[in-house]
């Protein structure tokens, strides 16, 4: 019954994140091309949320993987697909002007 909820209110580790973006993380924004085209994080990648299971190649090999959207909803998914197939080294960033403030200190 909670499933559906437990990706609407993301608390954020930015402890983790923070580490995991000083150490180079492969930075992912999970929203839509047109989204990510009217700002996003410096360096970071766009594979839209409905993108992420037909291109898991490109997370193979990365440390660290940070995911990141609008609200913290669709990275949430995005971290789901990623662990399901596999993918140990997931960080839901949250919002993209989280990861943004991070990048930025």
């Amino acid at each position: 019954m909670f499933g559906i909820f437990k990706n609407l209110f993301v608390k954020t580790d930015n402890i983790k994140l923070t580490e995991a973006i000083r150490d180079s993380a492969f930075l992912v924004d999970v929203r839509t091309p047109a989204e990510f085209s009217a700002g996003s994080v410096k360096g970071a990648v766009n594979i839209p949320l409905d993108k992420v299971p037909s291109q898991l190649s490109k997370f193979k090999n990365k440390k660290n993987i940070v995911v990141f959207c609008r609200s913290g909803s669709r990275s949430g998914q995005a971290k789901d697909v990623l662990e399901s197939n596999g993918f140990q080294n997931v960080i839901n960033g949250g919002t993209w002007q989280n990861v943004n403030q991070i990048v930025n200190q």
